[in-house]
């Protein structure tokens, strides 16, 4: 999902979170930090129970779920809902150089990540020449993706 610089600083952020709030850095939030950090990206609360359950078979649903929720208010993970029923997570974009958005497969529901500048500056322009103030935004393109594209052609000969 990231590399380590990127895991520490968004350590400190979450263990500055909880400070603030009188949370306790528990194990098994440890445990679910870790799984979180280290697993694939755009991972669901089932998905990353079943991580953390390798490290500590007694992490329940609702502790997964509490932890995640936890993590996207304290800035260190996004949640996303691409139409496919499960809530996702990743981590949560640091600064403008790292920001992305998704290519989403209606048949395979692969997730593709991108960044393209070129959208990026004309989403700036629209929003100042339209006096808005974007504080956060976010780009989903569903479609089929060549893998799927492929297989259907394949069908047909």
């Amino acid at each position: 999902m990231g590399d380590a610089t990127t895991h520490d600083l968004l350590q400190t952020r979450l263990d500055a979170y909880m400070a603030k709030k009188g949370l306790r850095s528990t194990g098994q939030r440890r445990t679910i930090a870790s799984a979180f950090f280290n697993g694939p990206s755009h991972i669901t609360i089932e998905e990353l129970l079943v991580r953390a359950r390798q490290e500590d078979s007694r992490i329940g649903y609702a502790t997964v779920y509490r932890t995640l929720k936890l993590f996207t208010e304290c800035g260190i993970a996004s949640e996303h809902n691409f139409g496919d029923g499960p809530t996702r997570f990743e981590l949560a974009d640091e600064g403008d150089d790292h920001h992305h958005d998704h290519l989403i497969c209606l048949e395979c529901r692969s997730i593709i990540e991108f960044h393209d500048e070129t959208i990026e500056t004309q989403q700036e322009k629209i929003a100042k020449r339209l006096g808005f103030e974007v504080t956060s935004h976010k780009h989903e393109i569903y479609g089929i993706c060549a893998n799927c594209q492929s297989a259907r052609a394949k069908k047909k000969r």
